[in-house]
């Protein structure tokens, strides 16, 4: 299985730059998400890293051999597209088993690979079927069988859930992490759906404006993301921008509008600096009295959620924060309300220079 490197990547188009100055290593056997917002450059990079296209700087390694000018058919690795392309008039096992038929493998090679494949993505028993007659989570599913069949030990998928349904999209996703652990493949998977890219993969990338801002796994980049726009676009968060007041210990008293305060951890902060807390919804609660590390508001309004509803609070601080709590929970609109904040559900963030908006912004 190959380790794939892509060192110093920059791909432009005439004064547009898509990627700027990439490193990533992908080990062998790991199964990658790349994830992002419409154009950050996620889908540039994999058309790189594939051979589909050449940077305009920069190398890719396979293994430590620089492939930065093979092109794709060269190289030992299966593409999966968003768009699911089908030989239309082939039925499911012609379309499986194109690529050993058309390099003229032995019959036998033929009919033990198809079967193969095509058990792998449970598709066998359509094998006389015709792509138009199929679902569009089947018909990736031979895309994919596709895609398999040349047993390359890489495996390119971009976006290839985006077109379907949200049921066939939950279903083959897993199906896509158990096929890709049970051979051993190395996989790299595009996609914008950060909850897909958190779900499947061993490491996720996260990438913006052309630029890979952080990678690491799903949990961590959850729990401790290191910036603030991972913290923004992977998951939810409310966030608030205050200054250190006072420390004491290793506790920081961060103050906000009209004097409010909030205690949390210190490493580093010192008095007079600019700040942004962030803070899940579900790592924030209402409480009844007004001790503890908490912030007086008033709700606004409730999403429902299904087992939970989303509590909106604006505070006195005049911020508003989202609030998860249990569906069961009845709270009315304008009622008084006080908002407790774990410190231990408490990220702190300098302030950026250029502020707050434009840090999160996904464009």
């Amino acid at each position: 299985m190959p380790r794939v490197e892509a060192v110093g990547v920059t791909k432009r188009f005439g004064r547009i730059t898509a990627l700027e100055r990439c490193d990533l290593v992908i080990g062998d056997g790991e199964y990658v998400g790349i994830l992002g917002p419409s154009g950050c450059g996620k889908t540039t990079l994999i058309k790189i890293l594939s051979g589909l296209w050449e940077p305009t700087e920069g190398r890719v390694l396979v293994d430590g051999q620089d492939v930065t000018g093979v092109p794709v058919e060269e190289r030992d690795l299966g593409y999966v597209f968003q768009n699911i392309v089908l030989f239309p008039h082939m039925d499911v096992w012609r379309n499986a088993t194109y690529g050993p038929w058309v390099h003229a493998r032995p019959e036998a090679d033929v009919e033990a690979v198809g079967k193969e494949v095509l058990e792998l993505v449970d598709m066998l028993e359509e094998r006389g079927m015709f792509p138009g007659e199929l679902s569009g989570g089947s018909q990736q599913k031979v895309a994919l069988a596709r895609a398999l069949a040349n047993r390359a030990k890489l495996l390119i998928l971009d976006e290839p859930l985006s077109a379907l349904d949200t049921r066939v999209r939950l279903e083959l996703r897993y199906a896509l992490r158990r096929i890709v652990k049970d051979l051993g493949l190395t996989a790299i998977h595009v996609t914008h759906d950060q909850e897909e890219a958190m779900s499947v993969a061993d490491r996720v990338v996260v990438m913006r404006k052309g630029r890979i801002v952080e990678a690491g796994g799903p949990e961590d980049l959850y729990d401790r993301p290191a910036n603030l726009f991972t913290a923004n676009f992977v998951g939810e968060n409310n966030f608030l921008e205050g200054s250190v007041k006072r420390t004491v210990g290793t506790w920081a008293f961060v103050e906000f509008r009209n004097g409010f305060q909030l205690r949390v951890p210190s490493p580093g902060l010192m008095i007079g600096d600019a700040v942004v807390l962030a803070v899940r919804p579900e790592g924030l609660a209402l409480v009844k009295d007004g001790f503890g590390n908490v912030l007086p508001g008033r709700v606004e309004g409730r999403r429902f959620l299904g087992a939970t509803q989303r509590i909106l609070v604006r505070l006195f601080t005049d911020d508003v924060v989202a609030v998860d709590l249990p569906s069961s929970q009845s709270l009315n609109t304008g009622r008084d309300v006080m908002v407790s904040f774990n410190e231990a559900n408490i990220l702190v963030y300098p302030r950026p220079f250029a502020g707050l908006q434009e840090a999160l912004k996904l464009e």
